[in-house]
């Protein structure tokens, strides 16, 4: 009886647990994205670099509070090789997306997706939705949901 109970614990555990890529799985899409700058960002010659996508939006609590751990690990790794992208999901003007970058100092390229990326990208459920992509191309984690600075950091470390 006592094992049927740890069996039956450990099935509910696997079921709720988030779901997320085997490591190498899939090849990331590639994408074309205009950048609030004006530079266009091409997934494919991100090749060689960690990359991160973060799909995102200026009026999600979940998203604007783990901007500062993002910023705290991109200013401490860019130089060895991670690169971040913001995808904003607002439907609003581009200026309503500029002046929050600007309002929270993000250093990132981020760009204003229509849906065409997130759609490559399996549909974007929830936000925020980041998926980290190893220098290869490949996908190797997908997290729903708001991400600290220690996780965000355990998550690229090891693939710099």
């Amino acid at each position: 009886m006592f094992y049927a109970h740890i069996v039956a614990l450990a099935i509910m555990i696997g079921l709720l647990a988030p779901a997320a890529p085997e490591p190498g799985f899939p090849e990331a899409p590639n994408f074309k994205l205009a950048m609030l700058d004006g530079t266009i960002i091409e997934f494919n010659k991100l090749n060689g670099k960690v990359v991160v996508l973060n799909f995102w939006a200026t009026w999600c609590g979940p998203c604007k509070a783990e901007i500062p751990g993002f910023l705290e690990v991109y200013n401490q790794y860019h130089e060895k090789g991670l690169e971040i992208v913001g995808i904003s999901l607002d439907q609003g003007p581009a200026a309503e997306v500029k002046s929050f970058v600007n309002r929270y100092n993000i250093n990132y390229p981020v760009g204003i997706d229509d849906g065409t990326i997130a759609e490559l990208y399996g549909g974007i459920q929830a936000i925020p939705t980041t998926f980290v992509i190893d220098r290869t191309g490949r996908i190797v984690k997908q997290h729903v949901g708001f991400m600290s600075a220690s996780q965000f950091e355990t998550l690229v470390k090891d693939l710099l």
